[in-house]
């Protein structure tokens, strides 16, 4: 239908630049009968076209050299030329269009259609291949950029996939020693809540494995639990501030891009005194993107400290972050403006897939 379609509008175009030529150059023909006829001339040609396309596609001229592509492709454009022919010659005889006191015989007219539109047909034959050619190849290179788009998404995800991987090792690890510190003390009862807490953890760690992102209000529940945890340890010696604002709750971030940084300051902060110390997470919004920052008041960073010296922790979340954000995204690590050590990152700020 739409090839259909576009020789209707290719004939009428004809028709009408023809009848307006000879109108205008004072020729006095039966104006509607040669419209028709003209604009229905073109059916042997759309009628052709499939089959063009269909030859195009399967004996494509990729050589100079005369082969059976060639042999297919140059017979069946001379059989269109004369089905063309005949069939314009059959119509100018049965409608007579130019008002001729005596039309030509079919014979006479199909074989000056024949020449006459010779050459006509070999070029509209090769527009033709060429078009076939042209949408062809703009649809194999966008399955090809949708094929591309997919493989990366994939390749994405899975370097996603391994990169949270990499937290649960990390903390499990982390986690079993603060339980097997709970044990040596003789704080069984502790060791034993710390244990159902671990396990309630890592289970929704499992239920949400397929998301890489979620909400913040939904990570900083994962923050808590896990804070609860290190509390069985700690008790008293760590003391929590939290300083985010219910309406960032819906915005979206990396999941798990919060436990390790509070572990890094668990760790290297409060766990290396002796009084223990604090950990602040805040939150905030501006032009169009949320920054969060985790603080601990432990020891500040090495005087030699730099950004290559960073640890598994920082670096897992600097690498997830740009596989989710490209370079939208922004990680620091700096002592405080009183001492400890401030880490934040910087994300779009945009509503969860979840909650979108």
């Amino acid at each position: 239908m739409p090839i259909l379609s576009l020789w209707l509008g290719f004939g009428v175009f004809d028709a009408m630049q023809t009848v307006l030529v000879m109108h205008s150059e004072g020729m006095h023909h039966a104006w509607v009968r040669l419209f028709f006829v003209t604009a229905v001339s073109w059916l042997p040609w759309a009628l052709a076209t499939p089959l063009v396309r269909h030859l195009g596609r399967r004996f494509p001229p990729v050589g100079i050299r005369p082969n059976r592509g060639w042999l297919a492709h140059v017979g069946t454009c001379l059989t269109i030329g004369v089905v063309f022919a005949g069939w314009t010659a059959l119509l100018e005889v049965a409608f007579n269009p130019y008002a001729d006191a005596t039309v030509p015989g079919f014979a006479a007219l199909l074989d000056d259609n024949f020449w006459s539109g010779l050459l006509s047909s070999l070029v509209l034959y090769a527009a033709l291949l060429a078009l076939t050619y042209g949408l062809d190849s703009r649809v194999r290179l966008a399955r090809a950029q949708i094929e591309t788009a997919r493989l990366s998404e994939g390749l994405s995800q899975a370097q996603l996939g391994a990169l949270r991987r990499q937290i649960a090792p990390h903390f499990l690890f982390n986690a079993l020693n603060s339980v097997a510190g709970l044990i040596r003390e003789g704080r069984g009862d502790d060791a034993v809540s710390a244990t159902a807490a671990l396990g309630d953890f890592l289970r929704k760690m499992l239920e949400d494995g397929n998301r890489h992102e979620v909400s913040l209000g939904e990570e900083m529940e994962f923050v808590n639990d896990y804070l609860n945890i290190q509390k069985f340890r700690f008790a008293e010696r760590l003391q929590l501030s939290i300083d985010v604002p219910s309406e960032f709750n819906p915005v979206a971030v990396p999941n798990l891009i919060l436990q390790p940084l509070v572990e890094n300051a668990i760790v290297h902060g409060i766990a290396k005194r002796a009084g223990g110390g604090a950990i602040r997470i805040t939150a905030s919004g501006s032009d169009g993107r949320l920054t969060v920052h985790v603080f601990n008041d432990g020891p500040g960073l090495p005087p030699d400290w730099t950004p290559a010296r960073s640890g598994i922790g920082l670096s897992n979340v600097r690498s997830r972050l740009r596989s989710l954000y490209g370079d939208a995204f922004d990680v620091s690590m700096r002592d405080g403006n009183a001492g400890g050590v401030d880490v934040s990152f910087s994300v779009p700020l945009r509503l969860s897939p979840v909650l979108a």
